[in-house]
């Protein structure tokens, strides 16, 4: 009898992503990233599994103690009728006081903002989005940069 076939063992097998803001990583120069999740309704989660959303405009705040993303456009799902969400509501992002504390202090200074580079599902199926501390590239960083890639 012939032996099936072993697949190849992988450790994020289900992890899909979603949309990824590829400006931010031209208009900004990353200097540390996150993983985090998103406090999200029934019918946002479907309509991103249908990739009905934009992180193009989005970015993340800390207000009080917590952080929250502004700009993410989840568009209404269609079946959900009455209980629909609102589509470019502010949606607390999932961190743990120690990671706000590190991400607060870095975020704090001058010229750095919290900007979104990815939404994804992770391995047990929960949307994650990855934050990075970023510093906005000057308009000659950004022709240097075109040069050196093509």
């Amino acid at each position: 009898m012939a032996k099936k076939p072993v697949k190849a063992d992988r450790a994020h097998d289900n992890e899909r992503l979603i949309t990824q803001n590829r400006r931010a990583r031209f208009e900004y120069e990353v200097l540390d990233t996150l993983e985090c999740g998103v406090a999200l309704g029934g019918s946002e989660v479907k309509s991103i599994r249908d990739h009905k959303v934009s992180i193009e405009e989005a970015y993340a705040r800390i207000e009080g103690g917590e952080v929250w993303l502004h700009g993410c456009d989840i568009q209404p799902y269609p079946q959900a009728n009455v209980m629909n969400h609102e589509p470019r509501r502010p949606r607390k992002l999932l961190l743990k006081r120690r990671e706000i504390a590190k991400f607060a202090e870095s975020a704090a200074q001058q010229g750095s903002t919290l900007v979104p580079l990815d939404l994804h599902f992770s391995e047990r199926g929960m949307v994650k989005v990855t934050l990075a501390v970023a510093r906005g590239r000057k308009l000659h960083d950004k022709r240097e940069r075109m040069k050196r890639d093509t």
